[in-house]
């Protein structure tokens, strides 16, 4: 299988929000009632036209065998100046277990490392073990932060962060 990276494209909104979608309906939809999980899926079939449109480079695909299966956002940090973070990263489940995302992963660290970073973080959500897996196989650390995130229902979830020298 060849594992390849590419930067996100205007026209690549569609495939973008398919990832997400499909990405977030099996990781997160489950700690949601099943009507606000089914909307959340359909805004992010949707959500990355505008910023795929706006020019944002800091979104790469991952590609395996032509097919887009992972995508990564990430950019200045929101909240800790002078590192990195990875504002998004999701894998399509039938890209799960193919090797797509830590390709991936490595060319955003190394995008990263590029543009002059020496820190990178990230948040994940606490009861998520399969990702927490994949960041720590990454080589990212957890911080020992924990932070509450409302996704719209009222109902906070707690996300962990993870850390990685670049």
């Amino acid at each position: 299988m060849l594992l390849t990276v590419a930067p996100a494209t205007p026209e690549d909104g569609d495939v973008l929000g398919e990832i997400h979608a499909e990405s977030w309906k099996v990781a997160y939809a489950p700690f949601f009632d099943p009507a606000f999980a089914e909307e959340n899926v359909a805004d992010r079939r949707t959500r990355w036209h505008a910023r795929i449109g706006a020019g944002d480079d800091s979104i790469l695909l991952g590609l395996a065998d032509g097919r887009p299966l992972a995508l990564s956002y990430f950019g200045p940090s929101q909240t800790r100046p002078g590192l990195a973070e990875i504002h998004g990263f999701y894998a399509h489940p039938d890209g799960w277990g193919s090797g797509i995302s830590q390709t991936l992963m490595d060319a955003t660290l190394a995008r990263l490392k590029e543009a002059g970073y020496t820190r990178a973080h990230l948040w994940t959500l606490r009861d998520t073990p399969q990702s927490r897996r994949f960041y720590a196989k990454c080589g990212f650390t957890e911080s020992d932060a924990v932070r509450d995130h409302d996704f719209g229902d009222g109902n906070p979830l707690a996300q962990v962060e993870f850390e990685i020298d670049l």
